[in-house]
């Protein structure tokens, strides 16, 4: 394995998946945080399991009588199997919120989701440490271009390829069945071409010539005075 062949597979954000930032002094945009836990759920496996994360610890910082921060210390962990060894790898990133502030229109917020948004905003960095939406941390993604891309690439990954119809057989080919069966000089041998030929027509779902080697069979097997 190499080093960034993890990196190379989750590097790619659908864009459906894709939300602008708001309520920051910039502007730019991040991948939705539950997208982000199923992709890890894919790469890994179940939450608990094949990774998952440690609120280290947890604290509010106040600025002035309005102004309040609140600040999450999280360790994600995850096991990988690389060339049939267990490893186990992790790391901790910080988030944090706003939560309390005043209004551009002077009116006091309290925001009581405050530790739950810290808490995805440090296990969102984390996952980009591994290359989960590494287009938009690392920039790629104010390339309109390559979000067409990525629309087309997620677009093919999610769209299951169709399965190839069967054909029917060609007449050819029936005719060679038929005349095994009429050249046939034995019961036994009567029933073992029939048998291959009925399964070829089966396998081919055409119902014709699977009705014309029966008949052919059965006619046959009449002219050797043995029942089909």
């Amino acid at each position: 394995m190499g080093n960034k062949d993890l990196w190379e597979r989750v590097k790619v954000t659908d864009p459906r998946a894709v939300k602008p930032i708001t309520g920051k002094q910039y502007k730019g945009n991040s991948p939705k945080p539950y997208w982000i836990v199923e992709r890890l759920t894919d790469e890994f496996g179940p939450c608990g399991i094949g990774w998952g994360f440690t609120i280290l610890n947890e604290r509010f910082e106040r600025f002035g009588e309005s102004e309040s921060l609140h600040i999450a210390v999280v360790r994600l962990w995850y096991v990988m199997y690389i060339e049939g060894v267990v490893h186990r790898g992790e790391f901790e990133q910080v988030g944090q919120t706003r939560s309390s502030y005043m209004s551009a229109a002077g009116k006091f917020i309290v925001d009581e989701d405050a530790p739950k948004k810290s808490v995805t905003d440090a296990l969102v960095k984390c996952a980009s440490y591994l290359g989960f939406a590494g287009d938009i941390f690392s920039g790629m993604w104010d390339d309109s271009k390559y979000v067409a891309w990525a629309a087309e690439e997620w677009d093919r990954r999610t769209t299951p390829e169709p399965e190839p119809q069967p054909q029917p057989m060609p007449q050819s080919t029936l005719a060679d069945w038929l005349a095994t069966i009429a050249a046939t000089a034995s019961i036994d041998a009567l029933a073992e071409a029939k048998k291959l030929g009925l399964d070829a027509a089966t396998a081919c779902k055409d119902e014709t010539a699977y009705r014309a080697i029966r008949a052919a069979a059965a006619k046959h097997a009449q002219a050797l005075a043995v029942p089909a």
